[in-house]
């Protein structure tokens, strides 16, 4: 089991199981809800991941149709995604875990929107956009949908 919470500790959780690999987003969206140069996410299934407190801090904002963002309404700190109107999976923010994880991405995408101050390092490989769902599956997100 991992346990995660957001900034003010307000929002904690915990997640039976992950759903690999996880990559790096660089979309406009993910760098822009994250405040970072992109974002690192892993799908859970829905029945695997527990509020254990903070439920009544969640917000989220509909950043695209049928794309739903969870955050902390008192520090901010993103916390899940979810997409569609009966989602099997949440992708929950890597930074958002207390514990340890050490795995790395299984790839790099959205790398035509990136920012252009931010350097890839590393050897994991690089799309422009979506991957093919061949050569990667990215669990719970709209790839499937694309």
């Amino acid at each position: 089991m991992l346990t995660g919470s957001c900034l003010c500790m307000a929002v904690r959780y915990e997640a039976d199981e992950i759903i690999g690999p996880y990559v790096y987003c660089h979309c406009r969206s993910c760098r822009k809800a994250n405040g970072t140069a992109f974002a690192a996410n892993i799908a859970v299934p829905v029945e695997a991941f527990r509020l254990v407190s903070g439920a009544q801090q969640l917000r989220s904002y509909e950043s695209t149709p049928g794309k739903h963002r969870y955050f902390c309404g008192e520090c901010g700190s993103p916390i899940y995604t979810a997409v569609g109107d009966a989602p099997k999976m949440y992708r929950i923010r890597l930074g958002t875990l207390d514990d340890a994880f050490s795995d790395g991405p299984a790839a790099h995408i959205f790398v035509g929107d990136k920012a252009p101050w931010h350097a890839i390092e590393g050897d994991a490989p690089q799309y422009a956009g979506w991957p093919d769902p061949k050569a990667l599956q990215i669990a719970g997100s709209r790839q499937h949908k694309s």
